[in-house]
């Protein structure tokens, strides 16, 4: 038989597996996370007709003479370049800006995944599209440990922030020095006990001969008016009082004529809260925000790297598992270590290239064309030979 019969079908072969990897390509060209595949070819076994010879004295030498047995395929690549983005405005959605993986839990399996579109389910878990769950830590009193075990993120719904005992006032601005004596401002700020059980504390500022005086009550526990001392309009006495167990700072109110700005500036303490939303940080923290303005983390999302990226295999549903040539993965938090940043309400989507993928197909196909015509030739030379005699 002719040699050229089994180029012509390794060729075929060869050539068909280039068309089903570009197939799949151009099918997947708006599947979130896909990254496009590529194949290389390489010549197999190649029979020797004549062995090389070497230079003698009386003669040049000669090279080997030998002739090819086809083509295969050497490997189907994993192209990993980034995706470009699609805004999707659902707070759940989420997109790596530069290398790392998802790392997802489907059964007892751990996947990779750069496809973000997630969802919480009735459990609150966050999971991908076909229910695996996402794994990073869960925040304990608002402080994530990336150090520990990984577990599935879930955003505890009904979560309640705590609520915090009010222990300071702090007031700013001016009390006119040229005001008339018997004037009298009050100022009012919302205080919280140790059960979040919110009461006024009322501060009064009284103008007399001697000067400003201000004194204080909660309603329970009333403090008596007590002088404030100023020397050119900075205030040298009388800067702090304690109302009820809530120590009241007036070190940056000022004594100046013709302003009466003074303003409660800031205060602590809360009432307790329940989570009502959240956001996504670029470091993948969930930044969970409560009923009572409260903003503190629930949990973060881990990502893995990859020595070699390209030897993990693919699992389907967007997901890849760790081979032998893949190494191990490499968990950290997104920013840290090479990893990506994360972006929310946005998906990475395919890095198809459609113009390239069609130049592809037509090259396989003519390929196949070309290699279909080595057998039809091969054919026409046998059956000529088979007529030799008649």
């Amino acid at each position: 038989m002719l040699r050229s019969l089994t180029s012509g079908i390794t060729g075929l072969r060869a050539h068909q597996q280039m068309l089903d990897v570009t197939g799949n390509n151009i099918a997947n060209v708006n599947t979130t996370g896909f990254k496009a595949a590529q194949v290389r070819f390489q010549d197999t076994l190649s029979q020797l007709v004549e062995n090389a010879n070497g230079p003698a004295q009386q003669s040049g030498g000669t090279n080997p003479a030998q002739i090819g047995l086809g083509v295969q395929v050497a490997g189907i690549a994993t192209n990993f370049t980034q995706g470009a983005p699609q805004p999707t405005g659902r707070a759940s959605d989420m997109m790596i800006s530069g290398d790392g993986f998802f790392v997802v839990r489907s059964g007892n399996e751990t996947l990779y995944t750069r496809a973000g579109a997630f969802d919480f389910d009735a459990q609150g878990r966050l999971v991908t599209s076909d229910g695996a769950f996402v794994r990073g830590w869960a925040a304990v009193d608002g402080v994530v440990n990336p150090n520990g075990p990984l577990a599935d993120i879930t955003l505890p719904v009904g979560a309640i922030a705590a609520a915090e005992r009010t222990t300071s006032v702090t007031l700013g601005g001016n009390l006119p020095a040229d005001a008339e004596e018997g004037t009298t401002l009050v100022r009012d700020v919302e205080v919280y006990d140790d059960l979040g059980n919110a009461r006024r504390l009322s501060l009064t500022f009284t103008r007399t001969a001697a000067g400003w005086t201000v004194g204080g009550t909660d309603g329970a526990a009333t403090t008596p008016a007590q002088p404030l001392t100023f020397t050119d309009g900075a205030l040298t006495g009388g800067g702090t009082l304690t109302v009820g167990g809530v120590a009241v700072d007036l070190t940056a109110v000022t004594g100046y004529a013709d302003l009466s700005t003074l303003e409660v500036t800031g205060s602590d303490g809360r009432a307790a809260g329940e989570l009502e939303s959240f956001t996504l940080a670029p470091d993948g923290t969930l930044i969970g925000s409560f009923s009572n303005g409260v903003k503190e983390p629930v949990a973060r999302i881990a990502l893995a790297a990859f020595t070699n990226p390209g030897g993990l295999e693919k699992a389907g549903g967007s997901t890849y598992r760790v081979s032998a040539n893949s190494g191990a993965p490499q968990l950290g938090v997104p920013g840290d270590n090479g990893l990506g940043s994360l972006v929310g309400g946005a998906l990475e989507m395919s890095n198809v290239d459609l113009s390239q993928e069609f130049t592809n197909l037509i090259v396989a196909q003519r390929g196949f064309q070309a290699n279909s015509r080595i057998i039809t030739t091969s054919d026409q030379v046998l059956d000529e030979l088979v007529n030799l005699k008649r």
